[in-house]
């Protein structure tokens, strides 16, 4: 069992410590609604170490990149960052990920725990550009401060103006003393906030300083459990439920990262062009339970004659709703929006309406 460098304060502040993607990492501190709201209404600090990064370098960057991921390099200036995913050979997913393009001639790629070693192989295997891969994973940890209060808590550690930062951009500078820090505005809540790249040898005095600021403003640790309630109140996939090798970004909703632009020849391009065409025969798609009860991954979904139209992926309690919320995979002709579907749980059949996502409104 792997551990990120912040494990032993982890233990200290008395979190609930589950194996996760091969880490032993934090599922609760004071309780899963707990560290929900907090993030909500005021602040939640994540320890994501445990994420994959491969640095991407050289004169063939731009062209690995450009082949191996779904969205369009082209379109991403220095300081930039986009969500994307890299497809296999049949159309699948081989993970979702964010790509930093950190230089003219270097980008980092952010993967998913689980899928380092079988994506650092796919990345080597796919590598015809030449490009120089580094896989950097084991020297980073990564900090998410995340929630409505997260600047006013992060600005007194840095001289980098958090406010200038647009979602889904990053500038490099000083954090809590320590120099060339990556400093995001990304995340995966749906409540706005910012991550930090940092070294392994630097995350505990982050951490701990970032506690200190956070002390009379709300913010909690937080865990996994947070984290899975949160991404999926934002409508958020994830990578072995939502998303697998066997499912597309087309079939994922994921369309608007698969773009079939001049220039933009990935991996399965002609397979997901053919498809956005032609149409797919399931769809990811979110819901809200109407009876009481809580949809978990794997459950059947079900029309009013008790045929089976599709599956739960995601499902949980909605703190802020307090009802039932989930996405999954529904047959075609039961995913428009205010369909009513049927949840299978322990033998009853538990109505529900098809929604648009995200579940709450963030703004």
């Amino acid at each position: 069992m792997q551990k990120t460098p912040l494990n032993e304060i982890h233990k200290q502040l008395g979190a609930k410590m589950v194996p996760f993607a091969g880490f032993e990492m934090p599922v609760e501190y004071t309780g899963i609604t707990n560290e929900h709201m907090a993030v909500r209404k005021a602040a939640g600090m994540f320890d994501v170490s445990h994420m994959g990064e491969f640095w991407v370098k050289g004169p063939g960057a731009f062209d690995f990149v450009q082949y191996i991921t779904s969205n369009n390099v082209a379109g991403l200036p220095v300081g930039k960052a986009q969500y994307s995913c890299m497809p296999n050979k049949n159309g699948g997913i081989v993970d979702d990920l964010i790509v930093y393009h950190y230089e003219e001639e270097k980008y980092m790629l952010v993967v998913n725990a689980a899928n380092i070693q079988k994506d650092w192989e796919w990345c080597n295997e796919n590598n015809r550009a030449g490009a120089e891969l580094e896989n950097a994973s084991n020297r980073i940890s990564l900090i998410a401060v995340q929630g409505p209060v997260a600047v006013e808590i992060m600005q007194p550690l840095t001289s980098v103006d958090l406010a200038s930062i647009p979602f889904y951009a990053f500038k490099v500078g000083d954090f809590a003393g320590i120099e060339n820090v990556i400093i995001s505005n990304t995340g995966y809540t749906g409540s706005g906030g910012f991550e930090l790249y940092i070294y392994n040898e630097d995350a505990p005095k982050v951490w701990e300083a970032l506690m200190n600021e956070g002390a009379d403003k709300g913010m909690l640790p937080a865990g996994l459990g947070a984290r899975d309630t949160l991404r999926l109140e934002a409508g958020l996939a994830l990578y072995g439920n939502d998303l697998n090798d066997s499912t597309s970004p087309i079939e994922a909703g994921l369309g608007w990262i698969t773009k079939f632009v001049d220039g933009n020849d990935f991996i399965s391009r002609p397979i997901l062009e053919k498809q956005k065409k032609e149409g797919v025969q399931k769809r990811l798609k979110g819901f809200v339970l109407e009876d009481r009860g809580i949809p978990r991954k794997d459950y059947e979904i079900v029309d009013r004659s008790g045929n089976i139209i599709g599956e739960v992926t995601s499902g949980t309690m909605s703190p802020m709703l307090k009802k039932g919320i989930g996405m999954g995979y529904l047959k075609k002709g039961f995913w428009e929006v205010d369909t009513e579907i049927f949840i299978r749980i322990r033998n009853r059949d538990l109505k529900a309406r098809v929604v648009k996502t995200p579940f709450v409104n963030l703004k």
